[in-house]
């Protein structure tokens, strides 16, 4: 296993690499030209010629890069082109909301899914099956920002329940209770789509399950039904819904941007918005790279819980 875990994070060297190089080649092409939004209006153009220099985009593209990683590696980010501030900093304070946000999103969607996947799977062809079939596909279907604003408009305007955004009220405490208030329209949004999925998912595995010759014989032992679904039936059928944390978890991230913007979340994917607004790069960077790693080692956070359930697997 250890072994594996190196390769693993030395392969992922050149594929950062790949995707820094990818992600930098797009945000400099964007159109625009960056210094021009820090200057005045009526600015000449040694005023904004003077600004690049400042920004350091007067450099040809491939230099701009060498220095850019040059200074990566050593966790030197460089200053963010709006606020002047360095961009480590600026990351670190929006990361803890945006955690908060999807790890949230993670457990409610795990919690709710599975125990409907299971009761969908046990309940075959009956209505209750059909229901949660039914709901799931609209789960799937419906785009974040539509139930966003739906939800805001239900049970924050009309019935004045839960907040309309941010993670705190303006002059609160910012305590457990009032945090878990504004996180529970985003976590709703953004979990709708992986509870409907990860069910889906969890209903096909265990009816698959279900028909193993070794439920059936366990049945015919007399086991209890309780026994049988955690013992044989659910560590069986829980590969294919952890194989969705490492393929879902891109659209996770895709998912919290839009969902931060629509509740005013103080988190990262707000701050990807404000940033692509202003033509901040160093931000954007930043925050492109942030999130490929969170894909590359929650992938290998999946392939290592594959054989925490299933013993049987071996990586050697």
């Amino acid at each position: 296993m250890q072994k594996f875990i190196t390769k693993r994070l030395l392969t992922a060297i050149p594929v950062l690499i790949m995707i820094s190089m990818a992600a930098f080649l797009m945000v400099n092409l964007t159109p625009g030209n960056p210094a021009e939004l820090y200057v005045m209006p009526d600015a000449t153009a040694e005023q904004i010629a003077a600004t690049e220099r400042a920004l350091g985009l007067d450099q040809p593209m491939p230099i701009q890069y060498i220095r850019w990683l040059g200074r990566a590696l050593t966790l030197d980010l460089g200053n963010s082109f709006s606020t002047r501030y360095p961009v480590l900093p600026i990351i670190l304070s929006r990361l803890i909301p945006t955690v908060v946000l999807m790890g949230s999103t993670l457990l409610f969607s795990y919690i709710i899914a599975i125990p409907l996947g299971i009761i969908s799977a046990r309940k075959q062809g009956t209505w209750i099956d059909n229901l949660l079939t039914g709901g799931s596909f609209i789960g799937v279907s419906i785009p974040n920002f539509f139930l966003g604003l739906g939800l805001i408009y239900i049970f924050a305007v009309q019935l004045g329940w839960l907040p309309t955004g941010g993670m705190t009220e303006l002059g609160g405490d910012g305590g457990f209770f009032e945090v878990i208030r504004h996180l529970i329209l985003p976590v709703i949004v953004l979990s709708a789509f992986y509870i409907a999925n990860m069910s889906r998912y969890m209903r096909s595995t265990m009816i698959q399950v279900y028909g193993e010759n070794y439920m059936r014989t366990a049945t015919a032992k007399g086991l209890a039904s309780k026994t049988i679904l955690t013992k044989h039936g659910l560590r069986n059928a829980m590969i294919p819904v952890i194989t969705i944390i490492g393929t879902d978890l891109p659209r996770l991230v895709g998912g919290a941007i839009v969902t931060e913007q629509i509740f005013q979340w103080p988190g990262l994917g707000r701050l990807t918005i404000t940033a692509i607004q202003q033509r901040d790069y160093p931000i954007l960077m930043a925050v492109t790279m942030l999130s490929a790693v969170v894909v590359l080692v929650a992938n290998l956070l999946v392939d290592i819980m594959y054989a925490v359930v299933d013993p049987r697997i071996k990586y050697n």
